[in-house]
């Protein structure tokens, strides 16, 4: 039954959004123009029967109201709702899937066409689906461009511009822009071009929103989780500002020509496109594109966080220079993205607090942090965290290091100290740790998350082999403490051989693995299978073992804080079912205020006749329609959370969060099953995957790797190398290993 429903709406889903992207490709046509007429007068008629306005003396006035009124519905169901439609049906898609994954695992059928296909330093690493989505959407573009530059040059003026557009005016009929500024035949067709430019950057918009969701995240039916999808969002912007950059520069260009800059740019049109609106919405993208930039983003985190936030004024103009027929295009990320918002500033209430923390040598600290016991995760899993006492809106995100089958009230996260927020919280971590005093402090910390996948698909391999730079370790710690959870358990299918390679600067590093230290001196080398491969680069050769540098490292510093600032625990985000309902909820609103406004605020017959209402007036209420439901979702939202709080989450234990001393016992020979440690170089991985695939005899192998973004260059180069050619020779035949490559990202 549970795979027949899964089928069923993943049918659906496909449907939807084949049936959405057919609407994008059809718009620009001669064909959906007629149509789409046809079905604005038929929904107008259709409202005439179902109000029984016939009889009414007013009926020009009524008509002339219900027909805009409906023009405003049909085009949020037409071109908004299915968005939001794909959404829900995906939330519900997720939940009955990860429960369906507690009773079997299987293996991902999709590994073919996500293994790295192009690797390259200024693209990264590409998957063959992600080249065939990239290119069709370019495909896309060409053709939005080409129809609407084909209608727009049959339609155009011959050569007697200024004769012709004279005569137009002088026939009492409205001007276009063109008319206006009495362009000739060249100029006419540039600013078409530029024009035509601003659809493409609305179209780029219309899917900007989409990565960066959280809750209502539709990648993760793909199998991408948020922190992977980040970098669609930033190739999305990145090709919209450039859009939009064209389309704002060529008009300037056009004006210029015809020496009406400053009459034309500072204008508020009562009716048609704001240019004002446009300049600022266009000029406020790029602040947003330029502060988001990788040399800001790493060094001035804070100039690029606070700047993002300027999107709210960015959709706003767009808004109002497009007009609200071009925003319902758009307006399905905008609906819920701002949902979304909303319900995750709603769930990371209230606030808990941090029960104590892990100081490491190499300038790390692991939080611990008191969560429900009915809170489960899956690895590779991460949290957003905000400590008020630092900073009251920032939130960073960090990948959880703990198991939830093992700690069933907290769970780690582990924060690598280097940029202003993370050394503000070291300071005060160790100002606790110098004190003297005997009253303990109380730090509050909201907790946003856990966001992660909603099946172990990704470890079913044979071999995993798992590669981490520096803190990229993190996932890592959360995986092999799953797979010693479950080693029992005949549900689960994990490796039977793990390797561990960690790459590191100094070999202070070496105490990130503090976290595992237990597992990797208590466990027998014929019932772990886990070989650990530590790379030192920036030292010399020493002769140290890792138990040498584990004894050396790996004594870390606890310090306990109180639970008198919040008696809460960290709950999790919200039902998936629950967060669909909303969803519904919020579209069914918005509707229905929409409809109310437009009815109350539509002039009659008589007062269009004389005055006309400006065209932005229909954004406002777009805007207020949109506020209110959003509003009566976030209220309907806030009264569930509270009678959820005040019967089920449970208070805190200061005795359940108490970290203890890193000390371990390294005399267990299960140390010396592990290779010695190197120094003074990387890894070479054409040699390790050679090898591997040698021992492994031709098995799937599953490469997860998490650092820089030069270290999964190399490893996405070899183990596509290494699956072309690598083969092993037994029984006759030539047997291939199958290298799967996985991207797990720790920073956004």
């Amino acid at each position: 039954m549970a795979k027949a429903t899964l089928l069923i709406l993943k049918l659906l889903m496909i449907l939807i959004c084949a049936g959405w992207f057919t609407l994008w490709i059809l718009k620009p046509t001669k064909l959906w123009t007629k149509k789409w007429h046809t079905a604005e007068e038929s929904a107008r008629t259709s409202v005439f029967g179902y109000y029984g306005m016939k009889f009414s003396p007013d009926i020009a006035s009524i008509e002339i109201s219900l027909a805009t009124e409906m023009s405003f519905c049909l085009n949020f169901v037409v071109y908004t709702f299915p968005v939001i439609a794909l959404a829900a049906i995906g939330i519900v898609y997720l939940d009955l899937q990860s429960r369906e994954s507690r009773r079997r695992q299987a293996r991902s059928s999709a590994s073919v066409l996500s293994n790295p296909l192009v690797v390259n330093s200024y693209l990264g690493v590409l998957s063959a689906l992600e080249i065939l989505a990239v290119s069709l959407f370019f495909l896309f573009l060409a053709w939005t461009f080409y129809a609407h530059i084909s209608n727009d040059f049959e339609k155009m003026v011959p050569t007697k511009s200024l004769k012709s557009f004279s005569n137009i005016s002088n026939a009492g009929k409205k001007m276009t822009p063109a008319e206006s500024l009495k362009l000739n035949t060249r100029q006419f067709k540039f600013l078409r071009v530029a024009t035509r430019f601003g659809l493409l950057a609305k179209a780029c918009l219309a899917l900007l929103l989409l990565p960066v969701l959280r809750g209502m995240a539709l990648f993760r039916v793909l199998g991408i989780q948020f922190e992977a999808s980040v970098r669609y969002h930033v190739w999305l912007g990145t090709a919209m500002i450039f859009f939009a950059t064209f389309h704002g520069v060529s008009t300037l260009i056009v004006w210029g020509m015809k020496d009406k800059i400053l009459d034309e740019m500072w204008k508020w049109q009562k009716t048609g496109r704001i240019y004002l609106a446009g300049e600022i919405a266009l000029v406020t993208g790029l602040v947003i594109w330029i502060t988001s930039l990788p040399p800001i983003r790493r060094k001035r985190f804070e100039i690029f966080y606070y700047t993002h936030h300027l999107y709210i004024i960015f959709l706003l103009f767009f808004l109002l220079h497009a007009g609200d027929r071009h925003f319902y295009m758009v307006f399905g990320g905008v609906f819920l993205f701002g949902l979304d918002k909303l319900l995750r500033i709603i769930q990371s209430i209230p606030q808990t607090c941090i029960l104590s923390a892990r100081v490491f040598p190499c300038k790390a600290i692991e939080l611990v942090i008191p969560k429900d016991p009915r809170l489960k995760y899956n690895p590779t899993s991460i949290i957003f965290v905000k400590i008020p006492s630092i900073s009251r809106f920032q939130w960073h995100s960090f990948s959880i290091t703990s198991s939830s089958n093992i700690d069933d009230d907290t769970m780690s996260v582990i924060i690598k100290c280097g940029g202003k927020w993370t050394n503000s919280l070291s300071d005060i971590i160790n100002a606790e740790l110098d004190s003297d005093s005997n009253q303990m402090k109380c730090i509050p910390i909201a907790i946003e998350g856990p966001y992660g996948p909603a099946s172990l698909d990704f470890l079913s391999y044979d071999t995993l082999v798992m590669v981490a730079g520096g803190v990229g370790i993190t996932p890592f710690l959360s995986i092999l403490q799953e797979i010693t959870s479950t080693q029992s358990s005949i549900r689960y299918r994990f490796p039977t051989r793990i390797h561990l390679i960690h790459i590191v600067k100094k070999s202070q590093d070496i105490s990130l693995l503090n976290p595992i230290s237990h597992l990797l001196v208590n466990q027998s080398a014929e019932k772990w299978h886990l070989k650990l491969k530590v790379f030192v680069t920036q030292e010399e050769e020493s002769g140290a073992t890792i138990r040498d540098l584990l004894n050396e490292f790996c004594q870390v510093q606890v310090v306990n804080f109180s639970t008198k600032c919040s008696s809460d625990a960290a709950h999790g985000v919200e039902n998936l079912l629950w967060m669909a309902a909303m969803a519904g909820l919020s579209s069914v609103t918005f509707l229905v205020f929409l409809s109310s406004l437009n009815h109350a605020f539509l002039p009659s017959q008589e007062k269009s006749s004389k005055q006309k209402n400006p065209t932005w007036v229909a954004d406002i209420l777009v805007i207020c329609s949109f506020i209110i439901a959003i509003l009566c979702s976030t209220m309907v939202a806030i009264i569930l959370k509270w009678r959820k709080l005040s019967r089920e989450i449970p208070a805190v234990s200061e005795k359940e969060g108490r970290a203890k001393e890193g000390l371990m016992d390294t005399r267990s020979t299960a140390l010396d099953e592990h290779e010695i440690i190197h120094f003074g170089g990387r890894p070479n991985f054409q040699d390790i995957f050679t090898n591997l695939s040698k021992e492994t005899g031709g098995s799937d192998i599953g490469v997860l790797v998490c650092g820089p973004e030069s270290m999964k260059e190399s490893v996405a180069s070899i183990c596509r190398l290494a699956t072309s050619q690598c083969c092993n020779k037994g029984d006759g035949q030539k047997r291939r290993s199958n290298f799967s490559f996985h991207s797990i990202n720790f920073t956004l």
